[in-house]
């Protein structure tokens, strides 16, 4: 079994933040998070509803804060995992937290797991996507210090769109022979390792 998380100083403190939330307001906590889980740079509450958070919940804006990125990390992890509810529940177990707010997490996992996965497959990692590539060969024949030398060079331009804004940009590059040797054997190493991966 894969270990999900390890018991570091922050998620203990957070284990002990979750344990003393009421456990009425546990679950609706939960459901938010699991509904803003895949929103990559949204985050999970507003300004004003972490302020009115605090206040119902009884805790710091810093442990707020703890609180809901170590339940967000327990939820990314558990779907990364595919994590089966008892393996879940173990592994919230070792980490000492009360059967109550287990019980509750795990059943919001079951409950919402698959959606949860299924929205975070579809998000990407980078919003910034490569949509066309135009390159040229270029040789320099003389420099203002030397007058005669060959230096090919390649020169792309990349056209990149930012999927969150529909807005477009030209990214440009230029490479020595050496330095696009190189780059093609990192993209080769690359290309291995996703053809590993399919």
């Amino acid at each position: 079994m894969a270990l999900l998380f390890t018991a570091t100083p922050a998620i203990k403190r957070a284990v002990a933040s979750i344990n003393a939330l009421e456990p009425s307001k546990f679950p609706l906590l939960l459901t938010r998070i699991t509904q803003k889980l895949h929103l990559k740079d949204d985050r999970t509450f507003s300004e004003d509803e972490e302020a009115k958070l605090q206040d119902a919940l009884g805790l710091t804006a810093g442990d707020l804060e703890l609180v809901l990125q170590t339940l967000e990390f327990f939820l990314q992890q558990a779907a990364y995992h595919s994590a089966k509810p008892a393996v879940f529940t173990q592994q919230l177990q070792q980490l000492d937290m009360d059967e109550d707010k287990v019980k509750t997490v795990v059943e919001a996992w079951t409950s919402s797991g698959r959606e949860v996965v299924q929205r975070l497959r579809q998000r990407t990692l980078n919003p910034k996507q490569l949509e066309d590539i135009n390159w040229r060969l270029n040789l320099q024949m003389a420099q203002s210090t030397q007058l005669k030398m060959k230096m090919p060079n390649a020169m792309f331009e990349l056209g990149v769109k930012n999927e969150n804004t529909e807005t477009k940009e030209k990214i440009r590059m230029e490479f020595t022979h050496e330095e696009l040797y190189k780059f093609y054997n990192q993209l080769e190493t690359v290309q291995k390792q996703l053809d590993s991966l399919s």
